[in-house]
């Protein structure tokens, strides 16, 4: 199984440390105009979610993982609920990587595989580097036109 690049954990913790400012500016917003909040319990709960944001960034960055297989892309991820999906080659649409404006500033990109179906179409495999992710996109397009050609009637 292969894991992401070491530096989407600071993205995940970039996302956390947001979070935890948003919580901030809320109970500041709070604090101002509805009910005063002592400080201290301001600053514990902003400090409790940034905690709690990098412990679950690092912890998922240990979980994740993918891997290309005869028949299919196998992703396992998780922290409070783990997913095993298994992507079968033949279910392929089309594959895209992106590269958001932060992703790109930390060297990194997102695979995204779309697939036939309704519920749960797209899987997203982030934190790669943009040349891998590109090798990932290529196998994964050929591997779905090899599959569709052994499906056929």
């Amino acid at each position: 199984m292969e894991s992401l690049h070491p530096r989407v954990r600071l993205l995940w913790i970039g996302q956390g440390v947001i979070a935890a400012a948003v919580i901030g500016a809320i109970l500041f917003g709070i604090d101002n105009w509805i009910w005063e909040i002592p400080t201290a319990l301001h600053g514990g709960v902003v400090a409790v979610v940034a905690i709690l944001g990098i412990a679950y960034s690092v912890r998922l960055y240990q979980i994740w993982r993918f891997e290309l297989q005869g028949d299919a892309l196998y992703l396992e991820r998780g922290v409070i609920t783990f997913v095993e999906t298994a992507v079968p080659f033949v279910r392929v649409q089309h594959v895209d990587t992106q590269f958001g404006p932060i992703e790109r500033a930390l060297g990194l990109s997102s695979v995204v595989v779309y697939t036939a179906g309704s519920r749960n179409a797209d899987v997203r495999i982030p934190g790669l580097p943009p040349e891998r992710a590109r090798e990932l996109q290529d196998a994964l397009r050929e591997l779905a036109v090899e599959s569709e050609a052994d499906d056929a009637v």
